[in-house]
């Protein structure tokens, strides 16, 4: 199972990142720096698998807490030490309709790929490449969605306008409310946040978190991975140009007039 937690997670290297050559990239790096979730992506590249088994299937949500049994110990974590574990703002919007329209307009200009603004929910081929990382990477780390990755949610559209315009965000809430969908009874809320979760359960006294596994390094993004990120993407939209289909052109036969052409007066000689 945990293996599963982990199958489409990315971890964020950021010093590596950050030391990048392109300037859209690391300008969406230093953004997500800027808005306090470095802390939360940027988290021990390690995970306990058996523990987050145990964590997960003896999980649920209780006063508003996530508490749960691993290896017949007693745990529990509120937002506070969630909040403080990966040093999360605790202030800003709650609700990210909030977000100023006139900032999400700009934004529709900002991340488009092209001269024309994009919807808030669009095509992730639709927006500039540093953009589709960022979307991913909030996908499958932040809001922990499984499937396809093509499209762009608006939901997620609002968080990405908020994290590049430097909009406060009560992040902890965030992160926090998804957390608690994962262990919560009947949820179906993809299961996640797997090296964050044993973070918190190190800090657990008296347990004994087993031997542990290194998160699979191309789901660590480096400069290395990033590049060949940014390799596939641009292939597969030069692929997807050359691809469509060209509009036929029908060709319009000219009507025949049916009138008679005027025939010029014969004179004859005299």
């Amino acid at each position: 199972m945990a293996s599963s937690l982990i199958s489409s997670s990315l971890h964020v290297s950021f010093d590596s990142v950050l030391a990048m050559e392109d300037t859209g990239i690391v300008a969406m790096f230093g953004a997500l720096v800027a808005s306090g979730l470095k802390g939360f992506l940027w988290c021990p590249a390690i995970f306990y698998e058996d523990v987050l088994t145990e964590f997960f299937h003896n999980g649920s949500v209780r006063d508003g807490m996530v508490v749960s049994t691993v290896e017949g110990t007693s745990v529990e974590i509120s937002e506070k030490i969630f909040a403080w574990e990966f040093a999360l703002p605790l202030d800003g919007l709650t609700d990210l309709s909030e977000i100023p329209e006139a900032l999400v307009f700009d934004a529709r200009s900002i991340f488009s790929d092209s001269s024309e603004q994009v919807s808030t929910s669009c095509k992730k081929r639709e927006i500039k490449i540093e953009f589709r990382l960022l979307s991913d990477i909030l996908a499958k780390s932040i809001f922990v969605k499984a499937g396809s990755f093509d499209a762009v949610t608006h939901e997620r559209f609002l968080l990405m306008a908020a994290i590049t315009g430097g909009v406060k965000i009560n992040r902890v809430r965030l992160l926090f409310n998804i957390f608690k969908e994962m262990v919560t009874a009947g949820s179906r809320k993809e299961k996640g946040y797997a090296i964050q979760i044993c973070v918190l359960l190190k800090d657990v006294t008296a347990l004994e978190l087993g031997d542990s596994k290194a998160f699979p390094s191309p789901r660590i993004l480096t400069e290395k991975t990033v590049h060949r990120y940014v390799v596939i993407n641009e292939k597969v939209t030069v692929e997807e140009v050359a691809n469509k289909p060209r509009v036929k052109r029908t060709l319009v036969k000219k009507a025949v007039s049916r009138k008679r052409p005027a025939t010029a007066e014969v004179v004859e000689p005299v």
